[in-house]
């Protein structure tokens, strides 16, 4: 079945806004600028503060649930189910979980290579799948234990390639490496932000913009507050800034003074996070989870080949060879191998193998309302 103007626009949308996301917070972090106290550039390490910007943008996607609402209602036969009554206080535990895991990628970004960073989070899988096990009860079919295990491959076969590409001067080999280890840790946070938010808050009925948007308000507005007093707290070897100090905001905004161009990238980040949700949930909407899935795997595709564009890091085959054993891993445990062995005539699918019409619906929620599983 061939896709509509629509379906291509969003599918198109997804991969553009999604591969922005990243490569325009690298590129903030590459940008360098005098700061309030010296005359002398230096990177843009903000990490903190570009997190805040995110969730400024997850935030936006209020505006864009109550937007296509307003539109909705205008129609002869409205399709949106109108908004049930919740205690957003229910987002709250789940936003803490993305607050600590988003600050904690973005740390590791300044780390670590974008395309690394993006591989990485590939671990998510093997944490959401063992806290289903524990806390939702859930039993995991042979095919995604597989999954699990061919993930854990990937990821050690990611990690080896950037011991032994370590061709970025900026970062000593023991920074990559605890960027990496970053970006394992805040995806422990992002499986328990799932479980959460799958055990507490779906059963409400939620429409996942408006869950997003509860979500971003939550994280915008506490860490915001939270960098005050990291205007104080030594930051030791994870600072970037002169001061030393976990965040230094007063001297953020010094540098996008001395080169506005700062201002584009954040721009870029906080603008395509909130597309990237709308086109997310629009693609398993209209077209299916899977080729949401797809296209997710697409975009480390982007990120990979311009970051190698722009002289950001330097071609590695172990790398390629990584991504491929993460995607297969990726395939196993969300059942898209189903489809291709349903073709042969001798294959019956085991009664427990994911990909059934439920087991994509729980996908599909936990990858929608999980912010973290977007940015």
């Amino acid at each position: 079945m061939a896709w509509t103007k629509y379906q291509f626009f969003l599918a198109s949308l997804m991969l553009i806004t999604g591969s922005i996301n990243t490569l325009s917070a690298k590129w903030a972090d590459k940008l360098s600028a005098p700061g309030c106290n010296s005359t002398e550039p230096y990177n843009f390490e903000h990490p903190f503060l570009q997190a805040v910007g995110m969730f400024l943008g997850e935030f936006s996607c209020l505006a864009a649930f109550y937007l296509l609402l307003c539109s909705d209602r205008r129609r002869p036969e409205p399709t949106m189910a109108p908004p049930q009554p919740f205690n957003p206080l229910l987002f709250l535990p789940p936003a803490l979980c993305d607050m600590t895991g988003t600050s904690l990628m973005y740390v590791a970004l300044n780390m670590t290579s974008a395309s690394s960073f993006q591989m990485l989070r590939g671990a998510v899988i093997i944490f959401t799948g063992l806290l289903s096990v524990a806390f939702l009860r859930r039993k995991l079919a042979l095919s995604q234990w597989l999954g699990i295990v061919v993930t854990i491959l990937g990821l050690v076969v990611v990690g080896l390639a950037d011991l032994l590409n370590n061709n970025d001067h900026t970062h000593k080999l023991s920074e990559v490496i605890t960027g990496d280890l970053l970006i394992i840790l805040a995806q422990i946070i992002v499986a328990v932000q799932m479980v959460l938010e799958e055990k507490f808050v779906y059963k409400h009925d939620v429409h996942p913009l408006r869950a997003v948007g509860t979500e971003g308000f939550f994280g915008f507005v506490i860490l915001s507050l939270l960098l005050v007093p990291m205007y104080y707290i030594p930051g030791g070897s994870f600072s970037g800034n002169p001061r030393g100090v976990l965040e230094d905001a007063l001297d953020a905004f010094c540098q996008i003074g001395h080169l506005p161009l700062i201002v584009v990238a954040l721009l870029g980040n906080i603008s395509s996070i909130a597309f990237f949700n709308f086109a997310g949930i629009s693609v398993t909407k209209e077209i299916s989870a899977t080729t949401r899935m797809v296209l997710d795997s697409l975009r480390t595709v982007v990120i990979w080949a311009v970051s190698l564009a722009v002289g950001w890091e330097a071609f590695h085959g172990l790398q390629i060879l990584g991504f491929i054993i993460l995607l297969v891993g990726a395939a196993l445990y969300n059942g898209l191998h189903q489809p291709l062995l349903a073709r042969l005539p001798w294959w019956r699918a085991p009664a427990d193998a994911p990909g059934t019409d439920a087991d994509r619906e729980s996908l599909l929620a936990a990858d929608g309302a999980s912010i973290n599983g977007d940015s």
